[in-house]
């Protein structure tokens, strides 16, 4: 089942870089706006690391949004450690490895290049009061969120 605008975002409990769960109110209880969440299918991949590197360095203009960004993959947390001191990533890295999130958020991919279950790259913004405000899953790993689309609805336009 895929997540669409308006609908209530699922909660969820994954594991951060440090070990540590973390779940999706606790991210929203640590900003003052929108909640960001970005589903990638694979740290250390190109596309992956370009997408990350991108929003890491339009973190001022998302903090001018008061909009906190999470970063969620299938990944190991130890390997989103590394990717994250790799990158130098300034924003929170999940661990969804049990696939639960991404499988209540509608962004498995059945088969990604011979791998089951990997996250397909996904956008939604969540409001303060938990709704989703915008929702983009993307068929086409190549491809990018519309990172213009975010920062118009991040803004109010």
């Amino acid at each position: 089942m895929s997540m669409n605008k308006g609908d209530r975002a699922p909660e969820f409990q994954l594991t951060d870089t440090n070990g540590d769960k973390v779940t999706l109110k606790e991210i929203q209880a640590q900003g003052q706006g929108d909640t960001i969440l970005l589903f990638f299918p694979l740290a250390f991949s190109g596309v992956c690391t370009k997408e990350m590197c991108t929003v890491r360095d339009n973190m001022k203009l998302y903090n001018a949004f008061k909009a906190t960004i999470t970063a969620i993959s299938v990944d190991s947390f130890f390997t989103l450690k590394e990717f994250k001191k790799a990158n130098n990533i300034n924003f929170t890295l999940l661990s969804d490895f049990n696939r639960e999130a991404s499988k209540t958020y509608g962004v498995l991919y059945e088969d990604y290049f011979g791998m089951k279950g990997v996250s397909k790259r996904s956008a939604f913004i969540i409001s303060p009061e938990g709704k989703i405000k915008y929702a983009e899953v993307l068929e086409d790993s190549g491809q990018q969120p519309d990172f213009k689309a975010i920062q118009n609805i991040l803004s109010g336009k």
